[in-house]
């Protein structure tokens, strides 16, 4: 099985954020999972232009990392969110990818993973970015198993701390991938997201046949 953190920190292998989402792929891969981690700011993901070229064919105008990226996402498992907190919310480039996501999360490209969402902040926001990026996962039709945050005040080994913590949360990782996982009020938004997505998908049926198939063969369009 297979866990993917995608990191939004501009510091990279500096960052904080990066070291606590590291402490979750070690305790998945205590109990068997192949992890990795991907840096967003050594990518070049051009910001969403809003043009909508991508619900024609589901291929973006702009050639840049973001699909070979989302082919990674298709193959995990699981999908760790992580980001600092910056002014009460993720980082530019955190935003910048979820924005790009848009034909993603229309069509619940990631639907039946799970995931989670990590933070680190000075003092305040955590809950609140964390809450954000499992709303996004939701969008993509993964189901959260939890999450994780902590305030450093500025001390970078504050995230130590919450060293067990970190790795129990990518064992249940694990555990939910091998074993399923299920929480009914983020199931019943996840199909409350589907219906409102579904004019997107029958608008475009006759040009992304397959992903019209593939919407009727889980039984999300009669």
């Amino acid at each position: 099985m297979k866990i993917l953190a995608i990191h939004g920190s501009p510091r990279t292998i500096r960052s904080t954020t990066r070291r606590l989402a590291g402490l979750v792929l070690e305790g998945a891969a205590e109990v068997g999972a192949e992890t990795e981690i991907v840096d967003l700011a050594d990518l070049r993901i051009t910001p969403c232009t809003a043009c909508e070229g991508c619900t024609f064919n589901g291929i973006c105008v702009y050639e840049d990392d973001l699909s070979a990226l989302l082919a990674r996402m298709n193959e995990a498992d699981a999908i760790v969110f992580a980001s600092p907190v910056y002014f009460d919310s993720i980082t530019g480039q955190m935003k910048i990818f979820f924005d790009r996501l848009a034909d993603a999360i229309h069509y619940q490209a990631l639907a039946g993973k799970v995931g989670c969402s990590v933070a680190t902040t000075h003092g305040s926001g955590g809950d609140e970015t964390t809450t954000y990026m499992d709303h996004l996962l939701n969008y993509l039709g993964i189901v959260s198993i939890g999450r994780i945050h902590v305030a450093t005040g500025g001390d970078a080994g504050a995230v130590d701390v919450v060293e067990q913590d970190a790795g129990a949360l990518g064992r249940r990782l694990v555990s939910a991938i091998a074993d399923g996982f299920s929480d009914p009020a983020q199931e019943a938004s996840i199909v409350e997201n589907r219906s409102d997505f579904r004019a997107i998908v029958l608008e475009n049926r006759d040009l992304r046949t397959d992903d019209y198939e593939r919407w009727v063969r889980r039984g999300w369009i009669p």
